[in-house]
């Protein structure tokens, strides 16, 4: 499996951004998604999550407290596909986003995914 990350970048505060994850070669069912971030020094964070019923459209599950009100998530069961809509960004944003992706074999057994990262930068 696996996942492929699209658009971190180079941007000033108040700007937005919108990161895209998809998981590709997983034949189990996807329960959950979720962006992650990760600066210098520091652990990784959840930023936020979905949670996946039924091949439906996820529901949102949680989000990092400082980032409530300005970021987004959504996604699509059916399509394997999660987006973060980041707005009013600001410097202390700045990190690695990383998508995971939590599936379920037919058994109940877990399958745990990372994506590689990509860099969102926010400059004062």
């Amino acid at each position: 499996v696996q996942l492929e990350e699209s658009g971190g970048g180079l941007v000033q505060a108040g700007d937005s951004l919108t990161l895209s994850c998809a998981a590709h070669g997983s034949t189990f069912s996807l329960a959950s998604m979720g962006w992650y971030r990760q600066a210098p020094g520091k652990p990784r964070d959840l930023v936020a999550a979905l949670t996946f019923g039924h091949g439906t459209a996820g529901y949102e599950d949680s989000y990092l407290d400082s980032v409530k009100g300005r970021f987004t998530i959504s996604g699509d069961g059916r399509k394997n596909t999660m987006y973060l809509q980041m707005t009013t960004l600001k410097p202390e944003d700045t990190a690695v986003y990383y998508c995971h992706a939590l599936f379920l074999d037919s058994s109940g057994q877990e399958h745990t995914y990372w994506g590689q990262g990509t860099q969102v930068t926010v400059s004062p």
